[in-house]
């Protein structure tokens, strides 16, 4: 039996490539993949009042009682809120998931009535011209403060943020398995639940110090 001998330089260069191997990466190029990025359900009221909702995913808190989303002019939602100056955010949530990525792909300068697909039931927010939606617990009322045309962003002021009781613990906190809420991936096209608790902020790094 012929026995191959591996030379110093040949070893060397294979336990690189095996290092290598370990450590590759698959690059996806310069798109907008982020985890987790929040569902959110924006809305707002028709020029003949009846209200309108369409799902955002692109936005997130951006200071302490402001929020950001990028969405396109040519929305219906954006024609009403910069008619009215306020909108509301509502978190969509995993019972709600058909309904909430509905209103996603139907366009409300189609169908100004697409809600009734979706047999939500709405009331009008406490502190802005916006519906609420009961089927939605969890709901942001945002006031206008700017929208970019260029860049398509949206900042709005948070002036008050309700819960529905039945997401609310005993202690009247909010209960994030009760509310459900659902988060995009974009990656694979996908909505994931969010729900199980992994640690505790500002308290777990404490460990290390």
């Amino acid at each position: 039996m012929e026995t191959k001998l591996i030379t110093a330089t040949e070893q060397e260069d294979s336990c690189l490539k095996q290092k290598s191997n370990k450590n590759m990466r698959k690059n996806f190029g310069a798109r907008p993949l982020c985890l987790p990025q929040p569902v959110f359900i924006i809305g707002t009221y028709n020029e003949d009042g009846t209200p309108n909702a369409m799902n955002a995913a692109w936005g997130g808190i951006s200071n302490d009682d402001e929020i950001s989303i990028c969405i396109s002019a040519d929305h219906k939602t954006t024609k009403n809120l910069l008619r009215d100056k306020c909108f509301s955010i509502s978190m969509a949530t995993a019972s709600q998931v058909v309904e909430c990525d509905y209103v996603g792909i139907a366009s409300g300068n189609k169908d100004e009535n697409k809600l009734a697909k979706t047999k939500w039931e709405t009331t009008k927010c406490e502190n802005i011209n916006a519906p609420m939606f009961r089927q939605l617990p969890l709901t942001m009322e945002c006031k206008l403060i700017s929208y970019d045309n260029e860049s398509c962003r949206l900042d709005g002021k948070i002036v008050n943020v309700s819960a529905d009781e039945s997401v609310l613990d005993e202690a009247g906190k909010l209960d994030v398995k009760k509310l459900a809420p659902i988060v995009f991936d974009p990656f694979n096209n996908e909505y994931l639940v969010i729900g199980e608790k992994v640690g505790n902020a500002f308290k777990d790094g404490t460990k290390l110090r």
